[in-house]
C-alpha cells in the first residue's frame, strides 16, 4: 500500500531542501524507539489518514529491509520510511512498499528521494530483478515519472484503486 505523497504547502522551516540520514535495517535491528517511530507512522498515514481499516502488521515485516529517513539535528524526527520485501516473500521480486512521508515533511520532494533511495537499495541488493510496487492508482503518474510501467489491470485492495507496476531490472 502506498500513499500520502500529496502535495502539501512545506514547513516554514523547509526553504532549502531537507537532508536525511538514511537508515536501512532488518526488523530485528531497529530499536524500539526506531521501530515506534516507523510503526506510529504507517498507522497515522494508512489508518488514520486514509480512514482505511486494514492490518498493518502483516506478517511481512520479517521479511522485509526498512529504510527509514531520519532528520539531522539534536533531536532527529523521522520524516520518511519504505519497506522492501525479499523476493519471493510476496512477489517474485523485491517489492517496495508502505511508502510515507510524515505530514510534516510533505510537499518539499522527501518522496522522490525516499523512492530513489529505495531504488537504489533494491538495485544494490537484487541487480537483476525488476522491482514490483502496489501502487494506489492516484499516485500512477508520480511512480510512472521514476520510470515503473503498469503491470496489472486497476484493482482494489483496502477500498482503495490500486495497479501493480514494474521497473525494470538492470
Amino acid at each position: 500500500m502506498f500513499g500520502a505523497m500529496n502535495a502539501a504547502p512545506p514547513p516554514a522551516s523547509a526553504a532549502a531542501p531537507i537532508e536525511l540520514r538514511w537508515q536501512w535495517a532488518r526488523l530485528q535491528d531497529l530499536a524500539a524507539t526506531e521501530l515506534y517511530a516507523a510503526l506510529a507512522a504507517r498507522q497515522q498515514v494508512f489508518t488514520v489518514e486514509q480512514h482505511c481499516a486494514f492490518q498493518d502488521a502483516d506478517g511481512h515485516d520479517f521479511r522485509a529491509w526498512h529504510l527509514l529517513g531520519w532528520t539531522r539535528g539534536r533531536v532527529p524526527s523521522l520524516a520518511a520510511y519504505l519497506r522492501i520485501l525479499d523476493p519471493g516473500a510476496k512477489y517474485a521480486e523485491p517489492s517496495i512498499g508502505r511508502v510515507l512521508t510524515v505530514p510534516p515533511f510533505r510537499g518539499i520532494g522527501l518522496a522522490r528521494g525516499l523512492m530513489a533511495e529505495g531504488i537504489r537499495r533494491c538495485r544494490e541488493a537484487w541487480p537483476a530483478k525488476p522491482i514490483r510496487i502496489a501502487a494506489q492508482q492516484r499516485l500512477e503518474a508520480f511512480y510512472a515519472s521514476l520510470a515503473f510501467q503498469v503491470a496489472s489491470a486497476p484493482y482494489i485492495e483496502d477500498d482503495i484503486p490500486h495497479v501493480d507496476m514494474l521497473l525494470a531490472g538492470q
